[in-house]
Formats: C-alpha cells, structure tokens, sequence
C-alpha cells in the first residue's frame, strides 16, 4: 500500500541523505543526525507546546522606546493600507512578529524572513545550507515550529531536497503570507498593541 503523505515526509526527514550539491561533503537533511529519530507524536507536541508557552500575551507587550524613536506616526498608519506595507517596513515586520507571538504563530512571518532571505543568496553552497535550515526548522513534521502547508506543496519540496534552490519554497512561502494576510493582518489591525502603538505615536507627534 502507498504511504500516505505524512508518512512520506516522516521517513524522508528520518532517513533521506541526498548526495551535496555543493561539493563531496554529505549535505544532509536528516533530523536523526540530532535526535535519533527516536521521538514520538506525543513528545514533539509537547516541545511544540513548551515553545508557545514562552510566549507573552497582548497586555504584557510594549514597543521598545527606541522603536518609537525612529518610527513615525505617518508610517505605523500606512500599515492600514495593506499587509504589503507592513512586510516592506522593517518596523512593520517587527511590530507585526510581536504580534504574532501573542498568537503562538510567529513561526509564519519567520518562516517567510527566511525564505526571503534565501532568494537573496548567491552563493549555492549557502542555498544548500540555508535550505537545509528551513526544511528542519519550519517543514519537517519533527519541527515544533512547523509551518502549516498542503500535502501537494510539501511533497514539491521533498521533492526538490536532492537539488536544494533559492525557489524551492516559493509556494509554501505564498500559502503562509495568504494564511497571515487573510486571518492574522485583520486581526493585528484591531489589536490593543497596535492600536496602543499608534497612541503612543500620535502623543509624541502632538509633543513635538
């Protein structure tokens, strides 16, 4: 009987060494490397769950002063005008992380730094590298920071493992921005850190 795709990737993040792209040294993606591949479904939750319990809630987070010195008013508006503005302003994506954090989902905007960091690479063997990263920080099932993807999508990138590339994730990386700017961006819009920031912001505006 044909595995299903979970089990697919499960065996292909425990087992998989693909022969390096970048020179005779293994690039690997194993996650038994480190873990031994001994941990249950049950153990990784709970390190899922151990790592959004560091987490703050709303009414405990402040924007650093320093964020506000160099943030205007103008700007923290102008992230009204669409999910794009906030990701294109490094204050935004800042702002828009904390935010996340309180919804135990940071893992999204993460995620889509990396990717975006990885099409900016030049050299392959750092493609490799960083690749390598992504896959075991936010795609392996065995990760606690796992990003939420279609099967369809996952098994294009295990697909891919063998000749890593700096697009190998683009379609995971559009399901997660879709997945931000339909259910978290509404949200951080009406939330008391942003609302509270753009108050703060206005106060210091009328100071000056």
């Amino acid at each position: 009987m044909e595995p299903s795709p979970s089990e697919k990737d499960r065996r292909l993040s425990e087992t998989w060494h693909p022969p390096c792209c970048c020179g005779p040294k293994p690039c690997c993606f194993c996650w038994c490397c480190c873990s031994s591949c001994s941990r249950s479904r049950m153990v990784r939750r709970r390190q899922r769950d151990g790592f959004r319990r560091k987490t703050s809630s709303v009414s405990e987070l402040e924007i650093p002063p320093p964020l506000e010195e160099r943030l205007t008013l103008e700007e923290a508006s102008s992230w009204k005008r669409s999910f794009d503005c906030v990701l294109v302003s490094p204050a935004g994506r800042s702002v828009f992380m904390e935010f996340l954090r309180t919804e135990h989902s940071d893992e999204n905007m993460a995620f889509w730094l990396a990717c975006e960091d990885l099409k900016r690479e030049q050299s392959q063997e750092q493609v490799c590298e960083k690749a390598k990263k992504i896959y075991l920080d936010y795609i392996s099932i065995l990760s606690p920071k796992e990003v939420s993807i279609d099967a369809a999508v996952r098994e294009a990138i295990n697909s891919s493992l063998a000749r890593p590339s700096a697009c190998m994730f683009d379609e995971a990386q559009a399901q997660v921005y879709a997945l931000m700017h339909r259910d978290s961006y509404p949200r951080f819009l009406n939330s008391p850190l942003y609302k509270s920031l753009e108050q703060r912001l206005s106060a210091l505006t009328c100071d000056t």
